[in-house]
């Protein structure tokens, strides 16, 4: 392995800059702001960090990271390539990521930040350079893959797309799901039926977070409408029910597993929210109302959720610096994992997964079913009847 890396590269959403910035200045002190671009920034390592090249950095708001090799600026794609290869000579690179830094906010204009055509073609003239130039580490070079997609362990050559004519190229060891993809973007796209983008944003959520939602599984919505999200949930196979006082679209009104409740989340009594085992929220408020109604219905006594996808709006970017308290009062709840991610999909806001353990979910389980009366019909119940009527 080469010498010891003095800097690390963080990309992230366009209007994140700030946020990253505070997030490293209180859990990592001792790095220093170098060097920034819009969605792109990268920070100074004091020396003798020691730092593994598998290090969590544990931002929300970092979409990718890693160490930091140094800019490859040229005229043409092939002499950048070229630079590249010579920063990383002594790595003995397994894989290769090259993505684009966000050029807008996610969702302006229908702007979505992911793959591009300018990446893969930065990519295949990387690959084509690398069988001429001289790479050290040629012990790995049989390791090499061709394939974006990482395994977990391998150490990967990252180039970002910053300017025209420069590219930025780091490296880092594949470990969580998001690290094995270019740029953190999984693979995530909405198909031609979804009623809007949220469909997008709950498919990525679902796959970042890897809750073990399984079909069949009741699941509960707050703040449904248009249905996107809802569609994306129907289509993981779940049981959907729906809490909104909008309307849903008609293609997921349509399907037998979808109920749509009209009414606002707090409007709903607490006691009929049991029976379900996941609750995802995703309401056009602060984050504070968005927690004082999810808080009210999972720590009533009659009701056993055992995980929660919550997306929690930003406003001002200045509430980023409140989401660690925001999620401590989630864990306070009884949610032993609790997480958080700006998702590729993901507007000027957080998306936020938490689980109970098997252990305290069981626990839970029972004292909700003890405490259980019967008092009223539930939400399936009135809807059920609604539907008659």
């Amino acid at each position: 392995m080469p010498s010891e890396p003095g800097f690390l590269f963080i990309t992230c959403q366009l209007g994140a800059e700030a946020a990253v910035k505070h997030e490293i200045a209180r859990d990592w002190p001792a790095l220093r702001f170098a060097y920034s671009r819009p969605g792109f920034l990268t920070f100074k390592l004091p020396p003798g960090h020691k730092l593994a090249d598998d290090f969590e950095l544990g931002s929300a708001f970092a979409r990718a990271y890693g160490f930091s090799l140094g800019p490859a600026a040229a005229s043409s794609p092939a002499e950048r390539a070229d630079l590249a290869w010579r920063l990383a000579a002594e790595l003995p690179i397994e894989r290769l990521h090259a993505w684009s830094r966000d050029t807008a906010p996610a969702g302006s204009r229908g702007y979505d930040p992911g793959p591009n055509a300018a990446a893969a073609e930065a990519r295949d003239v990387l690959l084509a350079a690398r069988a001429t130039t001289p790479v050290g580490g040629k012990s790995a070079g049989a390791r090499f893959r061709a394939e974006p997609v990482a395994a977990p362990g391998e150490l990967v050559l990252d180039c970002v797309l910053l300017e025209p004519q420069q590219w930025w190229i780091g490296y880092h060891r594949a470990t969580g799901l998001t690290s094995r993809y270019a740029g953190g973007f999984l693979p995530i796209e909405a198909p031609p039926h979804a009623v809007s983008r949220a469909y997008a944003k709950m498919a990525e959520a679902l796959a970042w977070s890897g809750l073990p939602v399984r079909p069949a599984q009741r699941i509960v919505e707050i703040g449904a409408a248009p249905g996107g999200a809802a569609q994306a949930l129907l289509d993981a196979g779940l049981v959907v029910t729906g809490i909104d006082p909008a309307e849903i679209h008609p293609h997921v009104m349509a399907n037998s597993r979808f109920t749509h409740v009209r009414k606002r989340g707090a409007e709903v009594r607490r006691r009929e929210f049991r029976g379900f085992r996941w609750l995802t929220a995703d309401l056009n408020v602060a984050p504070q109302y968005t927690l004082d109604t999810v808080e009210a219905i999972v720590t009533h006594p009659e009701v056993d959720i055992r995980g929660l996808l919550l997306t929690l709006k930003l406003p001002e970017w200045e509430l980023a610096e409140e989401l660690p308290a925001y999620l401590a009062r989630i864990q306070s709840w009884g949610y032993g994992t609790v997480r958080a991610r700006q998702l590729a999909h993901n507007r000027q806001e957080v998306c936020v997964a938490a689980t109970r353990s098997v252990r305290t979910a069981a626990a839970r389980g029972q004292r909700a079913r003890r405490a259980a009366k019967p008092s009223g019909p539930t939400i399936k119940k009135r809807a059920s009847k609604a539907k008659r009527g």
